[in-house]
């Protein structure tokens, strides 16, 4: 495991946050430990800094930090010893139709457009001409989440029959990839978009000889987060030493 005093710039500073309520587990507050300053986290210290267990929302890098839970597991897949499932290889052959095309981490319309439909979808928000939203404040967190980037990031679009349906933000490290974030088209019913885009990715690292796709935080009591198990051999990093963790 890195130790963090030995990473390239000495300059790098940590500092924890004040407790805020976490996005995951109800009733409980958490709080993270950030690096900055964000312009000297290169694509090689980042892939050290995953390693150990923190994680990077566009110039945000982060790890948990919680004061009495140790529930959030960095998690990634062991991509040669990878085997789908067989609800897993029925999600890939629902969505072979998909075509992926991977592009620079630049902003696009049809993507934000895309975006807002999934994020308002996920918190059941009406989607009309009187739904309440600020378009500019919308895209620039936008931006600053998904297209923001210091290291070595990409795009991949998916489409069926031409139409957007996907999205995914990935960083490659030096180990590997790291799944940022997905996000697709809500209204298509029946879909397993989710789980074909990890599957995509375990495929790409695979042709370019990587070895693990990392997936965040893996959080057992979390509906969100607790499907991450079903991708194995996945390890966990427990105690400071990657270990695997089955379900």
């Amino acid at each position: 495991m890195t130790n963090l005093h030995d990473l390239p710039f000495k300059s790098l500073q940590f500092y924890a946050t004040a407790p805020y309520a976490c996005s995951y587990l109800a009733d409980l507050d958490a709080r993270s430990q950030v690096v900055t300053p964000p312009q000297l986290i290169t694509t090689k210290v980042y892939s050290e800094l995953i390693q150990s267990g923190f994680r990077r929302s566009g110039h945000y890098t982060y790890r948990p930090y919680c004061d009495h839970c140790k529930a959030c597991i960095a998690s990634r897949i062991v991509v040669a010893q990878f085997k789908p499932t067989r609800s897993q290889r029925r999600a890939f052959k629902k969505h072979q139709a998909l075509t992926a095309k991977v592009l620079s981490l630049t902003f696009s319309k049809e993507h934000f457009d895309l975006y807002q439909r999934y994020i308002r979808s996920r918190h059941s928000l009406p989607i009309g001409p009187d739904t309440p939203s600020n378009l500019e404040e919308d895209e620039d967190q936008y931006r600053q989440f998904l297209i923001q980037s210091h290291i070595t990031s990409f795009l991949v679009e998916f489409r069926e029959h031409g139409v957007l349906k996907m999205v995914s933000v990935i960083d490659q490290v030096q180990d590997g990839l790291s799944s940022v974030y997905t996000f697709f088209d809500p209204d298509s019913e029946n879909s397993s978009f989710g789980i074909y885009g990890i599957l995509w990715q375990v495929a790409y690292a695979q042709q370019e000889n990587l070895p693990y796709v990392y997936l965040g935080y893996y959080i057992q009591k979390s509906q969100k987060m607790a499907y991450k198990i079903q991708f194995q051999p996945l390890e966990g990093l427990v105690d400071g030493h990657w270990t695997l963790i089955h379900p």
